[in-house]
């Protein structure tokens, strides 16, 4: 018998102000509830990134009311997926639970025009993933 629980992913990345902002706001949008979604950063911000919010915009996705989540045992415990964007040893490791890192640029401190590429291929990674979630 399988559980009927949703899966539920975080994102973690050291600000929580730009990467992992988008990663999650892709999976909640590409989910539609099918999925927990959280994101967290290990030093979060005070803000999300506007050059972020900017670039998300532009595909349809509002992200202005966000804001940065000090990362947390209890998120990672509470989650079955948790993907690293360059956090490194900040990220507590438990047993059982999924790791990934994705290798992705840091959009801190670029315009809406460098942060697009990024965009596209966290969104690319998020489709990806969703298809491994749900199979």
């Amino acid at each position: 018998m399988t559980d009927p629980r949703k899966p539920s992913v975080l994102f973690v990345c050291v600000h929580n102000a730009g990467r992992s902002q988008m990663a999650a706001a892709f999976l909640a949008d590409l989910a539609q509830g099918k999925v927990e979604v959280r994101s967290a950063g290990s030093a979060p911000a005070d803000t999300v990134n506007p050059a972020v919010v900017q670039a998300m915009a532009e595909v349809g996705i509002d992200i202005s009311a966000e804001t940065p989540k000090v990362l947390t045992a209890e998120t990672v415990r509470a989650s079955d997926v948790v993907i690293t964007m360059g956090c490194g040893d900040a990220c507590p490791v438990f047993p059982g639970k999924r790791y990934l890192d994705w290798k992705l640029e840091d959009p801190a401190g670029r315009g809406v025009a460098a942060v697009r590429p990024i965009r596209d291929e966290i969104r690319a990674r998020v489709r990806e993933l969703l298809s491994d979630l749900t199979d």
